[in-house]
């Protein structure tokens, strides 16, 4: 996607409380770089610290700007750049900019323990990439629905997802709203990176939390992006500050060109994301979540008869059928079919064993692809995904174990009953011996 089809608004202000504005917002668009950061500190020091973040990671993005430029053009051969090459940068961005105001803040007793909340979006081509910290949001709208993709760093958040509280029990606790991760606060910080397909009328909107903490819900938004963009930024600010207005309001609103309808790329990863919430693996992850499993999968086409797995094979895969079907089989005889939403080879993403079968296309299929390396690095970075993946992952395998007892009981209750048979016979026939294999009897006088 050109920088032509990327429109952008931009607002801050204020607010009706504070004195000092210490957020910082940067946009540029030749590298399509959008950025919110909210500072805190006192005698202005958070003001320092949002602009020292916005400033470095910008220089440190520039420094690379080749690296962008060779993603897009898919340039440097066997070597080209890849998602995880734009999220290291953006991270590394984000530890350099952590450093330097972590040293400015040990060199002046004044802003010593400020810090920032950094939230950054990079459009290259059709990809979008995320680098956050703290409590400032990142929103998607996508075909008119609105969903937040980043997640806060908040004392609040932390006690919602361990569930020990309720909301209202939450809503009582002192300090609730304290982030629990900054920029700068110490010498490094635990970033959150994002990469997601975009696609033409998308809608990302970047804001601090003088915005943000007046919202209920993502869906109050849905309104004010139907506006054109100016009218969007300004009744935003406004927004806030007829709500209260108690911190400073900033906000960077950026608008994908096209309206996006009867697009093949659309249609294919609502079909790829659907596929995936469907699948028991993956059926308690909320949207942000399966939007972090959706980057971690790769899709490959297969042709009729063109073999996905053999038996034997050590393989490091799950296949998910997107569409098409596969065959199942296992020395030249089909076991099973499967179809759109179907998985085969779970067992690969916990250990390398032999393949039990062999997986061939019935005719053109696509198939979603996840590797045990991705699967491990989702959860060593994701813990609360890691936690509900790795409990599904423990129902698969009790349902598989179920089926395979209940086959094993059927089998012996069928070998019982072919036991009884000579007892059947001599009952009935007391005088009667007979050979089951070779289906002959003789009398026993």
């Amino acid at each position: 996607m050109s920088t032509d089809a990327i429109r952008f608004f931009a607002a801050t202000d204020v607010g009706n409380v504070r004195e000092h504005n210490e957020d910082n917002f940067l946009v540029d668009k030749k590298l399509s770089l959008f950025m919110v950061a909210d500072g805190m500190g006192g005698h202005a020091a958070g003001e320092v610290a949002s602009a020292i973040a916005v400033r470095t990671f910008h220089e440190e993005i520039k420094r690379e700007r080749e690296l962008l430029t060779d993603f897009v053009s898919g340039a440097r051969g066997a070597a080209r750049v890849t998602n995880k090459d734009v999220l290291a940068l953006m991270e590394h961005a984000v530890q350099r900019a952590c450093s330097r105001i972590h040293e400015e803040a040990q060199a002046d007793a004044a802003k010593r323990g400020m810090g920032t909340t950094l939230s950054t979006l990079i459009i290259l081509g059709t990809r979008a990439f995320i680098a956050h910290v703290g409590d400032s949001r990142i929103y998607l709208q996508r075909q008119g629905v609105v969903q937040q993709v980043t997640e806060d760093h908040t004392v609040f958040n932390e006690l919602v997802k361990r569930g020990k509280l309720t909301r209202e029990q939450i809503e009582k606790v002192a300090h609730k709203n304290a982030i629990t991760r900054a920029v700068g606060v110490y010498e490094r910080v635990d970033v959150d990176t994002l990469m997601l397909e975009v696609l033409p009328g998308d809608q990302f909107l970047l804001a601090s939390d003088g915005l943000t903490g007046y919202l209920e819900q993502p869906e109050e938004l849905a309104s004010f992006l139907a506006q054109d963009g100016d009218s969007a930024s300004k009744n935003l600010v406004q927004l806030a500050k007829e709500r209260g207005g108690k911190d400073n309001i900033t906000l960077v609103l950026v608008r994908l060109g096209g309206d996006g309808q009867d697009d093949e790329r659309a249609r294919r990863l609502g079909q790829k994301r659907e596929v995936l919430a469907r699948m028991p693996l993956f059926a308690r992850l909320n949207d942000r979540e399966l939007l972090r499993v959706m980057q971690s999968v790769e899709a490959r086409v297969y042709e009729d008869g063109q073999i996905v797995m053999r038996e034997g094979d050590r393989g490091d895969e799950l296949f998910i059928v997107l569409s098409g079907k596969v065959n199942v089989h296992r020395g030249g005889e089909t076991l099973t079919r499967l179809g759109a939403g179907e998985h085969v080879g779970e067992m690969a993403l916990i250990r390398a064993v032999p393949r039990s079968a062999s997986v061939s296309a019935d005719g053109p299929a696509e198939l979603i692809v996840i590797r045990r390396q991705d699967f491990f690095e989702l959860l060593r970075t994701e813990h609360e995904i890691a936690v509900k993946m790795l409990w599904q992952f423990l129902g698969v395998l009790a349902d598989r174990l179920d089926a395979t007892s209940s086959e094993l009981r059927h089998a012996k209750q069928e070998l019982h009953a072919d036991d009884i048979t000579d007892d059947v016979t001599i009952e009935i026939f007391p005088g009667i011996e007979g050979d089951r294999a070779s289906g002959s009897f003789r009398s026993r006088s």
